[in-house]
């Protein structure tokens, strides 16, 4: 699998392979820039496949670790100690305006470089929660969202946002016992997007945090039909 290294945006980016159809991948909280970079080979799609590295380095972490936005580990530890079900829906993040504002940045220079006209954008968790912000405030619909083990956030800024997504392919994926983001509020943004009008694909599996083949296979069945 031959990986070309490029900047776009201040953001270093690997692209593997070529197609009528651009996907844009975003890693989670915590990840290394080239986490998801081997999905490629299992998405089964003529398509150009982008993984852009987010822009926060990680201290105190091991190896590369990076975020879109920084998260209070203090407080993720009680939780997964406590087994407390963390609700995120009234958070709006620190840095979530500037980070929406440099994936856009991103996405018209990859436009500018390589052409995009179908473009698909999506990720796993963090990232995940990153791709549905910047697809609620863009002025002009993707060809496709892939959300896998998201969560809501900000719903009084994304709620009336929602209808934008009417018609739009989306595949949402969530684990059954995920202990980082409840599987119950996963359910909560399943049935918003569906009351939206958005084209959605629920693939719920029994496992955790985590991108198991019945996800994969349901990201290339929403990638074919693009």
């Amino acid at each position: 699998m031959k990986i070309e290294r490029i900047e776009l945006a201040g953001l270093t980016t690997r692209v593997v392979g070529d197609g009528p159809l651009t996907v844009v991948l975003l890693h989670g909280f915590g990840a290394p820039g080239d986490d998801l970079v081997a999905l490629a080979q299992f998405l089964k799609v003529p398509a150009r496949f982008v993984f852009p590295a987010a822009p926060i380095e990680l201290g105190g972490l091991y190896g590369d670790a990076r975020a879109w936005w920084r998260l209070d580990l203090m407080q993720l530890e009680q939780d997964l100690r406590t087994g407390a079900i963390r609700d995120r829906r009234s958070e709006v993040p620190e840095g979530l305006v500037e980070v929406r504002a440099q994936v856009n940045r991103f996405l018209a220079e990859l436009k500018a470089r390589f052409g995009a006209d179908k473009l698909v954008l999506g990720g796993f968790s963090q990232g995940a929660m990153v791709s549905l912000d910047v697809a609620l405030h863009r002025d002009t619909a993707l060809s496709g969202l892939l959300l896998m083990s998201g969560t809501l956030l900000a719903e009084s800024e994304w709620a009336p946002l929602m209808p934008k997504l009417a018609g739009v392919p989306i595949v949402q994926s969530h684990g059954r016992a995920d202990p980082l983001l409840p599987f119950s509020i996963a359910e909560v943004l399943r049935d918003q997007l569906t009351a939206a009008g958005a084209k959605l694909q629920f693939v719920p599996f029994n496992g955790g945090h985590e991108i198991p083949p019945v996800v994969l296979d349901g990201a290339t069945k929403l990638l074919q039909s693009i």
